[in-house]
């Protein structure tokens, strides 16, 4: 049984049913497995308990978000 493991920071609820959905798709296209034998997971990291280059996330994507918007 494939097992899709997934970490992440905070997603919606629509958010996780259509990664799981796509990536179920995808990895049963590809190992030719059927969709139903496919195992996923997320685990949901908080943005202030993940750091990028030094930084939390929060304050990396808000950075991100003063220069590209």
């Amino acid at each position: 049984m494939p097992y899709i493991a997934v970490k992440s920071g905070n997603l919606s609820d629509a958010q996780k049913e259509e990664l799981i959905k796509r990536l179920t798709e995808v990895s049963s296209e590809i190992m030719q497995v059927p969709q139903e034998f496919f195992a996923t997971t997320i685990k949901e990291v908080s943005h202030k308990n993940w750091g990028i280059g030094g930084k939390t996330i929060d304050i990396v994507k808000a950075e991100y978000m003063r220069t590209h918007i």
